[in-house]
């Protein structure tokens, strides 16, 4: 192993905290974003629209939040694997276990997401059934100006 300066040491120190506290981030995005999904659940199953909408939208700025985090992150891990051998294993671990911590949240959020995604269908069929059930009380009957053919169509000559 080379010998660094103090220097160096101390920037790469800096970006492994900065990885960790982004990492961090990103963890409490994902589990605020499953809890949402959750909450989404339960708001399908009462056939809020409202809430549902509000939940929609939150969820749209979660997930545009973990891209900017994203975004960031990216090309910390990249120098972080990159100089992984720098760093002493107590500093290390913390970041192995958010990111094995965040790999689990990541996948509960896909779950949920395809759980919610397939009430959300069965939910629409059961509405476009329901319309396609109804009548029209007016399918057949006629326009009430078309009653009368003399009158309809009439121009009325008014002299100034």
């Amino acid at each position: 192993m080379q010998k660094l300066s103090q220097e160096e040491l101390n920037e790469r120190i800096a970006v492994l905290r900065r990885f960790r506290t982004l990492l961090e981030q990103q963890r409490a995005k994902f589990a605020e974003y499953l809890n949402v999904l959750e909450h989404q659940e339960a708001k399908i199953y009462t056939e809020d629209a409202q809430s549902l909408m509000n939940h929609t939208e939150l969820e749209g700025q979660i997930v545009s939040s973990i891209c900017s985090l994203q975004k960031v992150i990216v090309p910390l891990k990249t120098m972080y694997e990159k100089e992984r051998s720098f760093y002493s294993m107590e500093d290390a671990v913390p970041v192995e276990t958010i990111q094995k911590e965040l790999a689990s949240l990541q996948q509960k959020v896909i779950t949920q997401n395809e759980k919610n995604r397939i009430l959300l269908k069965s939910h629409l069929s059961q509405l476009r059934k329901q319309i396609d059930g109804f009548s029209n009380p007016y399918r057949n009957a006629a326009s009430v100006y078309a009653r009368n053919t003399a009158t309809a169509g009439t121009r009325i000559a008014i002299e100034i």
